[in-house]
């Protein structure tokens, strides 16, 4: 099994990640491209103690941005994951 912290890189905290944590309990946090939705579910339930209900997975391509004068460079791409908790959980990144 792969470490969490390989798994889980961070939270994702956009506004649209903010509207969605307080309506619905759903969590954004920026993974590993290789990790599936099993690993990161089992990641996140032993990093923070909170039941999973769903997780939801996205490829996200990186944006192309200019170097210098004439070249374009490109960033990285990289995934993201929304996570559902279960009822009664509680919110969790207000605590962080």
């Amino acid at each position: 099994m792969k470490v969490l912290y390989e798994v889980i890189q961070g939270p994702c905290l956009t506004e649209k990640s903010n509207l969605l944590q307080e309506t619905q309990g759903t969590v954004a946090f920026k993974v590993a491209k290789a990790a599936n939705k099993i690993e990161i579910k089992s990641a996140v339930e032993q990093l923070f103690n909170v039941k999973v209900a769903d997780v939801r997975t996205a490829s996200v391509r990186g944006k192309k941005k200019r170097v210098g004068i004439k070249s374009i460079g490109k960033t990285s791409d990289w995934k993201k994951a929304y996570v559902t908790l279960s009822e009664g959980e509680i919110n969790f990144l207000e605590e962080l």
